[in-house]
């Protein structure tokens, strides 16, 4: 089958729109207005549910397999991070001092600065990564302050996959769950229980729902009304909650709370709106980032991480939004480098876990 580009087209729009984020609210909180960092979250996350939804089908075995990948494709780059981490704290204690290694990591700020720094290896931190744990990793906090996500999307796959395969008569009566359970969630928030279970209650709903919609096309007439709809919900949210509201979406979003979930209509309905109505028919950088989207999104953690130290120096000399474009553009282009050698990583570590099954297979007489 023919690869929909326009699936690539989009996971790489919401790729480069998570690194505008991670721009805007990590080192971002030192220069950027706070009008600008709620805008950066129009095109977010719960599209990655959605184009999740799209491309997911009822093959258990195939999908838990492609889960399998990821995972060790995810423990080869945490180990990786791990060592950097390691050896970076000891290159700081050995030629410099414990004091200038607390003023480097004091660069992120009070919130993520690092009170415990050693020569010996923390290995119980490595251990929680594996098991998606995400404790903070001090040289790069940005990884692991965005990792929230891939571990719902674990959770996320593997009850829809299974709600796929056993039950695809009643995926509206699970969408309609999801959504009464969400909604029970926000109405009595006494009920809305820890860990991840709001959010897959939620992300579930987008998932499945775009799964419905695989392979259709929102007809024209239809359009308006859709968008009339995400106005009219936007105005009512502004008019019950008050137009402060809009500079609380971030606060709302962990865990899904209804501002936040009416805040991401426009970007869903966008998303369904230009689905198999959009042509793309060539490749572009776009659809690369898309292809490659999960190394872009380890990478985008440590690209924003680097940034901090090109933010700090030069707040105070030129307006904040040159200060933006530049560090935005640079993240890129770092998120883009480290995800080539992150591809390279993850091939060694592949290559390394195949060399010890072929010396650790049980050889026959």
């Amino acid at each position: 089958m023919k690869r929909d580009l326009y699936i690539d087209f989009a996971k790489g729009l919401a790729t480069l729109s998570i690194i505008f984020i991670h721009t805007a609210f990590w080192s971002g909180q030192f220069y950027i207005p706070v009008e600008i960092r709620v805008f950066s979250l129009v095109f977010d996350v719960a599209l990655f549910y959605a184009l999740s939804g799209i491309t997911s089908g009822s093959n258990i075995e195939k999908t838990f397999y492609r889960l399998l990948k990821l995972q060790i494709t995810y423990m080869i780059f945490v180990t990786f991070l791990f060592f950097a981490d390691y050896f970076f704290k000891v290159f700081g204690l050995t030629f410099f001092s414990l004091e200038w290694l607390q003023s480097f990591y004091s660069t992120f700020g009070s919130k993520y600065a690092t009170t415990s720094i050693s020569n010996i290896p923390q290995w119980q931190n490595l251990g929680n990564w594996y098991l998606h744990q995400y404790t903070n990793a001090d040289t790069f906090p940005v990884v692991m302050g965005s990792f929230w996500y891939l571990k719902v999307y674990f959770i996320l796959t593997v009850f829809g996959v299974l709600i796929l395969r056993f039950f695809p008569k009643h995926i509206n009566w699970f969408i309609g769950l999801c959504i009464v359970l969400t909604f029970l969630f926000n109405i009595f928030p006494e009920m809305y229980p820890t860990g991840q279970v709001g959010y897959v209650a939620f992300y579930m709903t987008i998932f499945l729902a775009a799964n419905k919609l695989r392979g259709k096309k929102i007809p024209t007439k239809i359009i308006p009304v859709l968008y009339a709809t995400v106005a009219a919900a936007l105005i009512g949210m502004s008019w019950y909650y008050g137009a402060d509201i809009f500079y609380k979406i971030n606060k709302n979003k962990f865990p899904p709370q209804i501002p936040y979930i009416i805040w991401t209509f426009f970007s869903l309905v966008t998303l369904f709106v230009f689905y198999n109505r959009l042509k793309i028919s060539r490749e572009s950088f776009i659809t690369h980032v898309g292809k490659n989207a999960i190394f872009f999104y380890f990478g985008q953690g440590i690209s924003s991480s680097l940034v901090y130290f090109l933010v700090v120096p030069l707040k105070e000399y030129m307006p904040w939004w040159i200060l933006m474009i530049i560090i935005y553009g640079v993240n890129i282009m770092l998120a883009f480098l480290i995800s080539l050698g992150l591809k390279k990583i993850d091939h060694l570590g592949w290559n390394i876990l195949e060399f010890l099954r072929r010396k650790t297979a049980n050889k026959t007489v």
